[in-house]
């Protein structure tokens, strides 16, 4: 893979994740909270993983292609 498509790819993956992980956070840190941290962290991935991959990643690709026509 070029560089130029790895930083792209990244940038789109980094796009989809952050907020996600706020979000996640913000709605539900307090419960999370009373969790040991390996826990919060299986409940937080086992949520956002499968969110980031077949939500979050598909939508920005969907953005930057409606970016890209009307360019």
């Amino acid at each position: 893979m070029k560089t130029k498509v790895k930083l792209l790819a990244s940038l789109k993956i980094w796009i989809a994740i952050y907020p996600s992980i706020t979000a996640f956070l913000f709605l539900f840190g307090n419960q999370l909270a009373t969790l040991p941290l390996y826990l919060r962290t299986l409940v937080l991935t086992i949520v956002l993983v499968p969110w980031i991959v077949f939500v979050g990643v598909p939508f920005i690709d969907t953005l930057m292609k409606k970016m890209q026509k009307r360019n």
